[in-house]
């Protein structure tokens, strides 16, 4: 039995230090269904007796209600007067209602509004990150990539060439972003050069640096190119470096989508202030989001 393994099979986290290769099985609710030998079965339905139990996202009504909501004095400080108008960051259906939306816990109950410009209070002025990516044939990798950018806070995504972009992939994520558009690559090179940022892509072409260890600007702007055709030749000749991202296995490339993620999170680690918490939330002096919750 492995040091995470528990006599039933379920995965634990590792309880000390492991020796030699390591299989990590990302797993989804157990069923208990013979023909699918524990795994998750395409035929469960809700309500039938092998569907697994699904957990409810987010959080209901605001405990102890309108009495209770979080509000604010004339000067903007917290104040428990129920005289006092409710706190301008909430939202009063959210408040009402409860709040199902894919946001970390800080932001529950908060507006849309409200969370973009905590997010742009919290993005520091000399360290940010701006992601542009190629859209000449309604790439599907977009929106996965906008729900990274995201995760990372970045200042703005760029979609340049095709206006109309995939948004499924995104799950709602670009409303809490800056999201530009520019018509060519040209145009977005100019704007980046008017705003003094350095245009990095991200391709595993001929010449390419690779991304280990390479030392990323505080602020730029990466660009990722089309799905299976990669950065088109004028994006290379727009870049100041283009960076790959190293391989050990057989495939030739790495799709935009994860591409993407890795070169943020590459980005990130060198220059972002870590989060302690898993949700998002940070620790006490460090960057990320604050609220109040019930």
């Amino acid at each position: 039995m492995w040091p995470w393994q528990e006599d039933d099979g379920a995965l634990l986290a590792p309880t000390g230090p492991v020796a030699g290769p390591v299989l990590l099985a990302l797993a989804g609710p157990r069923s208990s269904c013979s023909r699918c030998s524990g795994r998750r079965a395409s035929h469960d339905a809700p309500g039938s007796a092998d569907a697994p139990e699904v957990g409810v996202v987010g959080v209901g009504p605001w405990p102890g209600g309108p009495d209770v909501w979080p509000r604010v004095d004339a000067s903007g400080a917290p104040s428990s007067d129920r005289g006092d108008r409710v706190d301008p960051r909430y939202d009063p259906e959210l408040l009402a209602h409860g709040d199902r939306r894919n946001v970390v816990d800080a932001y529950r109950y908060w507006t849309v509004e409200a969370i973009v410009a905590d997010m742009d209070r919290r993005r520091p002025a000399d360290r940010f990150l701006h992601v542009a990516i190629e859209n000449w044939a309604h790439d599907l990798n977009i929106g996965s990539v906008v729900r990274t950018a995201n995760a990372f806070n970045a200042a703005g995504v760029h979609v340049v060439g095709r206006r109309r972009w995939n948004r499924r992939g995104a799950m709602v994520t670009d409303r809490y972003l800056h999201v530009h558009h520019h018509a060519s690559v040209a145009e977005l090179a100019a704007w980046a050069a008017g705003e003094d940022l350095p245009l990095l892509g991200v391709d595993n072409l001929p010449g390419s640096v690779p991304l280990e260890g390479y030392a990323l600007p505080p602020a730029c702007v990466l660009l990722l190119g089309q799905e299976s055709t990669g950065l088109t030749a004028e994006a290379v000749e727009a870049c100041r470096e283009v960076l790959h991202i190293t391989q050990l296995g057989s495939t030739r490339s790495l799709n935009a989508g994860a591409a993407g993620a890795i070169a943020l999170h590459a980005w990130a680690a060198q220059h972002a202030v870590p989060a302690t918490g898993a949700d998002g939330g940070a620790a006490p002096g460090r960057e990320g989001p604050q609220a109040e919750r019930p």
